[in-house]
Order: C-alpha cells, then structure tokens, then sequence
C-alpha cells in the first residue's frame, strides 16, 4: 500500500456497478474543477467573490444523487455539488456568479443565494439557519398530498448555534416531517473553532434531545455519503420522521478567499489533505482498475470543455441594463385583483372578530390547500377564538396547532408555499412577531425579486392598545414593516372590511400583514353580506364628508375621529386608509385638494409612524392646497404601560381634539 493510500478512507463498492462509480466520479470531479476555474477568475476580477468548497465536494454530491431529482434540496455556500449533480445549465450558473441577467437572480443576488424550481433546489440567504425552517414547509406540503418524498437541508456547524437551527428541528421532530438536516461539520464558522462555537462533543449527540435519530458519517467518503443518505431516504419516504445525519468534512481554503486560512493551524491541512475526497476516490477506481489515466484526462478534459463554453456565453453577455420600473414591478408576484361582490343579498350582524373568523372559514372551503398555522389555534381555538370549531370542520393537518417557535413557523409558512399550498400564520399577539421578524422581511419579502418565488403566506397580527395589557401585548408595529418592499399591509378599522380584507389577502399570492386591532373584537359589529366577497387591497374608503379638515387614520383612529366628528361643529372628512403598504395616494390627494387642512392620525408611536411618510408626502405632492401645516397625532414616543390610566395617556385619543382645534385656528 502506497503512503497515500495508507491514509485512504476505505471504499465500500456496495452494489454499485463499474458505471456507477465511473458516473459518481464524473459528478465528484466536476465541482473541483469548476471551483479551480472560479479561483483562477477570481484572481482575474472576473468574479467578485468565491466560497470554496474544496474538501467538501462529497457530501453535495452524494446528497444531491441520494435524492430523486423531484426531491427539494436546500444547499448552502460550499454545495457547488448539489447544481451541478442536478445539471444546472453551465451558462447560467456562471451568470448566477458573474451577476449577468440570465443568472437565475436577474444580477440581483449573489453566488448560491437563489433557488431553481425546476431543478427543485432552495437556496440560502446570509442568515443561514432561517432555510431549514423551508425544508419543514416542503416537507409537511409532501405528507398532506400523501407523496413518499425526502426533503435535505443543509447546515454548517456554525450555524447550528442560531435559533433557527433549534426551532426547525423541534418542528420537524414534533410534526414527523421527512427532512434531512445535514450538518457539514468541518471545525469553523468563518473563523472561530468549534469549541468557541458549542461544548458538546458532536451533533449526534443533539439527535436524541429532539426525538430523532442521529447519524455521523465520512464526509469526505463519496460512496458512504451517497450510501448513508440514499438508505436514509428511502427509510423516512415510507416512514416520515426526521434524521440529523452530521457530516465530519474539512474546508481547504477560507470561508471566502478574502478571509484567508491563517488562523487554521497547519497541521489540520496536512492531516485533511490526505483525506481529500477526489484524490482519495480517484486513486481507489485507478487502483480497482476501474478507472485508467485516459479515461480520467478524458473525463477531466471533457468538463474543462465544457465549462469554457459556459463561461465564454456568459463573458459574451453584457451587464445588465438597470429598469427602474422592472426593479419596482419584480417586488411583488404578478397579481391585478378582481374584487368579489357577494353572490346572495343575505346579510348578518356580525362583531369584527366573527367577520375575520368567517373569511378564514369561507376561505378555507374556497382553498383546500390553504393551511392554518399558530400556537393553540387548534381545538383551543386560539386566545382570541378565532378558529374556535375549525379543527371539527377541517382537522388537524389543516389548522395545526404549532410549537412555540415564531421564526420556523413562518419559513414553514413560505416552504408550504414553495411546494404549491398557501398559508396563514397567527400571531398570538403581533408583538410576538419580532421573534420571526427576519422570515418576513428577508424570506417573505424579498424571494419574488430574487428569484421569482412569492410568498403566499398572510400573517394574521392581533394588535393595539386600549385593553390594559401591557408594553408586550399592546404594541402596534405595522410600522417596522411599512419600510420593507415586497409586503402588503392591510389594517381594517371595521368588520365589513375586515372580512373583505382577509379575503382579499389570503387570495393575494404575495405575503400580507393583516393588523386586526384587539379593542375592536367584540366592540364593534355591523350588517355584512354573509356570503364570501373581498375589499380592494391598497384602496381607501371615505367614512364620511366634511369641508373644514380631513382626518386621515386607519384602525381605531377612524373611531376616535368618528367620536370627535359626533360630538363637534366642525364639517370634518374622514378617510380610513385600510391598507398601508400600498397606501391610496390618490384618495388622500382628493381628501387635501378638497378641505386644504390636513391631520394624520395613527395609533402607533408618533416618531418614525407610518403617519410621517404620508405627511411628507401629503407636503410634497399637495403643498398648493394646503391651507395650513399637516399635522399628525400619535401615541407617546415611549413603551405601552399598563395601567390603565397610564395608557390612556400614552394613546392619542385625549389630545385630538386640541390638535383638531389647533389646525382648524389656521
């Protein structure tokens, strides 16, 4: 035995025939290949970045041959492999790295920050554990239709440390999804070692505490990968359960080639050099006589070819031409609403929390692939009853009932999406919102402009003040998302529009906020169609006419105006604006043009509320018909107390009718 091989991995050939090996080595080869053209390029400035996987080439490919082609991978930055093994067209994936247009990102993302439908690959966001989260969505649409199917994820050991990688887990265990959460163990993040990083040992030590089994392998041995993973496939196809299979690997150069490897002791090279996955299974065919020197020049030569034809159409193309308009319209799923009107004149009186409880019922009989999603909406029927009765009517697997883990559910929310169902997610109080606040301003948000993925998903938001309950329960923070293109907002002040609203938005393809304000549950009721029917997204509603100032409000504002209006001389016009993002400019244009005095009025703290941006845009576009300064009220600019006397200071009720007499002195 050579001093090579002496520290080979030891190859077990299985059943796989001479073809197989021969076709494993061609698909192992062709990453290492591609990564030595990419560094040289690199060098070249003709990309701009590069994340290496050489060392690691074995676990993408083995995992990506392990699955059916029709299986969702969900790779990472040093899964090169899995592309390639699923023929990713050459010319485009070098357009992906170069930032050309016909790169599967439009030159709007980076490397492998994209996914490829038709090739049934997910791929990361920088965040890197909120994909995991995907993986339990894609997996769960699989077991409501009924389909034998694997789903893999991919994780480094690093990023094991965030949330995510514990909530995605903990869904998956607790739902028996059929994912792989496979771990590429290769001893740092970027540059901090494991043991800065975790103090258990290794993630098979993890498996058990979430209730699944846990698997190490070689990852450096191509054939145990691909062996391991394929068994492991075909186990929870039959039996859907999640496993945690880690990978031991090694990265040879740095997380990116900017950070270097100096702070990687020298010897790990040495020692992981030797266990070099293509080296290692090259030498194991040409020793079996498997594999002859022409054959692997032949094969090496032939993959050369090819990618210099694939990087030379992708050189041939030009950089692409920025279109403001195309940037704009690509933020959102194609989508022209077609507004429904009832279809009986029947109609009944219903408070705001029945008519939103009504539209989830209609639309869960319009939609059957519509899933409901949150923590104790099942038989429990939520805190607020919403879904009280409707496990009775749609079971279980349809109003699920979640773990106490925000963030996962939300990216299942969007995994559910990805494999053809929508979503709704409840937010047991929108204050609880932040804990998944990334899933929707970097996953829901931004997957259509990336790669032209939408986001079905609505997210339900019991908010506001008023109730005395406290700076964790009261909060309205619609705001923290009105800044963030590629959402919608609505935010109904009453149950005709709450109905309509909800419809509206959970037949929308793209993500929706839906702030449903708690005062207003049981507070309010009025006659609406009992039928299914939906309100127009993005269009306002006048609630009444006036000629001296307009009020511009949405949620419990339009009460607090109503009450003022009620009780005073002044001829006040008052428009509920019901969406927030997009917002009716041209209604709040008409409601300045006609009063010229102009007060915005919003629940939420005054200082970076929604109401600034409407004032400033109200000062910009309508300046000519002011006939005084457009003012705004708000809430305090502090946190929401809890006593109720506290509260009622912090909200802007009580001071709105001296800035209402204030503007109208002018």
């Amino acid at each position: 035995m050579s001093e090579h091989q002496s520290y080979s991995m030891k190859f077990n050939r299985g059943h796989f025939s001479d073809n197989d090996l021969l076709q494993i080595y061609e698909e192992l080869v062709r990453p290492r290949i591609i990564e030595e053209k990419m560094l040289i390029l690199l060098r070249q400035n003709k990309i701009s970045k590069w994340f290496s996987g050489i060392g690691q080439e074995a676990v993408a490919v083995g995992a990506a041959m392990a699955l059916q082609d029709d299986e969702f991978i969900l790779p990472m930055h040093r899964n090169l492999g899995v592309f390639t093994a699923r023929k990713v067209p050459f010319n485009r994936l070098f357009a992906q790295f170069q930032g050309k247009r016909s790169g599967f990102t439009k030159g709007r993302d980076r490397s492998f920050h994209f996914g490829a439908p038709d090739y049934h690959i997910v791929g990361m966001i920088s965040h890197l554990g909120p994909q995991m989260a995907l993986a339990d969505g894609i997996a769960l649409a699989h077991r409501l239709r009924g389909k034998e199917k694997a789903t893999l994820v991919f994780s480094g050991d690093a990023a094991s440390s965030e949330g995510d990688f514990h909530e995605a887990l903990n869904v998956a265990a607790v739902w028996d999804l059929p994912v792989i959460f496979l771990v590429e163990n290769n001893g740092y993040g970027l540059s901090t070692p494991n043991n800065e990083q975790f103090r258990f040992q290794h993630f098979t030590d993890k498996g058990p505490g979430y209730g699944m089994e846990a698997v190490q392998i070689d990852g450096n041995n191509i054939l145990e990968v691909y062996s391991t993973l394929k068994k492991l496939a075909e186990d929870i196809r039959r039996n859907p359960r999640p496993v945690l299979v880690e990978a031991l690997t090694f990265r040879m150069r740095g997380h990116e080639e900017a950070s270097g490897t100096k702070y990687v002791p020298q010897e790990l090279f040495e020692i992981w050099g030797k266990k070099d996955p293509v080296d290692n299974y090259e030498q194991f065919l040409l020793t079996e006589g498997i594999l002859s020197e022409k054959e692997k020049e032949k094969i090496r030569l032939n993959i050369a070819r090819d990618i210099d034809e694939g990087l030379q159409a992708v050189f041939a193309e030009p950089e692409p031409e920025a279109s403001t308009e195309e940037e704009i319209m690509d933020m959102y799923a194609p989508y022209e609403q077609a507004v429904i009107s009832p279809d009986i004149d029947k109609k009944e009186n219903k408070r705001f929390v029945d008519a939103v409880s009504e539209a989830l019922l209609q639309s869960m009989e319009k939609y059957p692939n519509l899933v409901l999603m949150g923590q104790d909406i099942a038989e429990y029927g939520g805190v607020f009853k919403v879904t009280e009765g409707f496990v009775a009517r749609f079971g279980k697997e349809r109003v699920r009932n979640t773990p106490l883990c925000e963030s996962a559910i939300i990216g299942t929310a969007l995994g559910l999406c990805i494999n053809g169902y929508k979503a709704m997610v409840e937010m047991q109080f929108a204050d609880f919102v932040t804990c998944g606040f990334n899933q929707i301003v970097n996953n829901l948000a931004k997957s259509h402009y990336r790669w032209g993925q939408n986001a079905d998903v609505v997210v339900r938001m019991p908010t506001g003040a008023g109730v005395a309950a406290g700076p964790f329960h009261s909060q309205s923070n619609e705001a923290w998302f009105f800044h963030t293109p590629g959402l919608k907002i609505v935010y109904p002040s009453n149950p005709h529009d709450a109905k309509g609203l909800l419809n509206a938005a959970l037949e929308d393809p793209n993500p929706v906020l839906y702030f449903e304000h708690k005062a207003l549950y049981r507070s309010v009721s009025e006659e609406i169609p009992a039928a299914y029917y939906t309100e127009e997204i993005g269009k306002a509603r006048l609630v009444q006419e006036g000629n001296d100032i307009s009020i511009i409000t949405y949620g419990m504002g339009v009460h607090w105006a109503k009450d003022y209006a009620a009780g005073h001389q002044l001829s006040i016009e008052i428009l509920d604006l019901r969406s927030l993002l997009p917002w009716d400019k041209e209604a709040v244009a008409a409601t300045v043009k006609k009063t010229g005095k102009v007060l915005v009025l919003h629940e939420d703290s005054l200082t970076g509320g929604v109401g600034g941006e409407i004032a400033a845009w109200i000062a910009e576009h309508c300046f000519q018909y002011l006939d005084g300064p457009v003012m705004r009220e708000a809430s305090l600019d502090t946190a929401i107390p809890f006593a109720p006397s506290l509260e009622q200071n912090y909200l802007p009720k009580e001071r709105l009718a001296k800035k209402i007499e204030e503007l109208a002195a002018f």
